[in-house]
């Protein structure tokens, strides 16, 4: 009975889809190859994010130097140097005119005689004192890294465009305050030693 439902193409042996040699060499050859060709797509896909883009100078050495350099900063000024400072108009552009341009939080404005009367009479060491020291809502210099000479100077230019006739500050001529510094220096070396004298008065 169950030879009459048997068929001959059963009872033939079973055959692979791999028929000749070529077919063969072909197989192995795919399965090598497709597996490493996807693991090096794969990584280059991963490295591929740490990678400038294309066109871009990312890993130059400027790119890296400004990449890598502090974010402070400091500068160092020659007070001595009167072409170092600067002038009034200069100070007053960099660091006053946010407030005195406006007038905002009382502060007079700028060419204002109206507003600036009243300070005026005051006189240059009251106003340049309000300046370094603050008033109101304007801190210390105005909030700026300037030098008191440079206030000063931003001061005379306020005011005097408010209709004030006061004299810009000179800067300190670098001889004087040399020889200010060894005219301090000269009393200390002159005065003798504590020990010294104690030394000299016991004997």
């Amino acid at each position: 009975m169950s030879d009459a439902h048997s068929t001959p193409e059963h009872d033939a042996p079973h055959e692979g889809p791999i028929k000749t040699p070529k077919q063969l060499i072909l197989a192995v050859f795919f399965a090598f190859v497709i597996p490493i060709l996807a693991i090096i797509l794969l990584v280059s896909y991963v490295e591929a994010d740490h990678q400038p883009a294309a066109g871009s100078d990312g890993l130059k050495a400027e790119a890296v130097a400004k990449r890598i350099q502090p974010i402070a900063a400091y500068e160092v000024k020659d007070l001595s140097d009167p072409a170092s400072l600067k002038t009034g108009e200069q100070v007053f552009a960099a660091q006053c005119t946010a407030c005195h341009t406006a007038g905002v939080a009382g502060a007079p404005k700028f060419g204002d005689s109206a507003a600036w009367g009243p300070r005026i009479p005051q006189g240059y060491e009251v106003l340049l004192t309000h300046a370094l020291k603050g008033k109101g809502a304007m801190g210390p210099q105005g909030g700026g890294d300037f030098s008191d000479v440079e206030i000063g100077r931003a001061v005379v230019f306020m005011a005097n465009k408010g209709g004030a006739k006061f004299a810009e500050p000179a800067a300190a001529p670098a001889s004087a305050a040399a020889s200010a510094a060894t005219a301090e220096a000269a009393p200390a070396a002159s005065a003798p030693a504590p020990a010294a004298s104690a030394a000299s008065a016991a004997k």
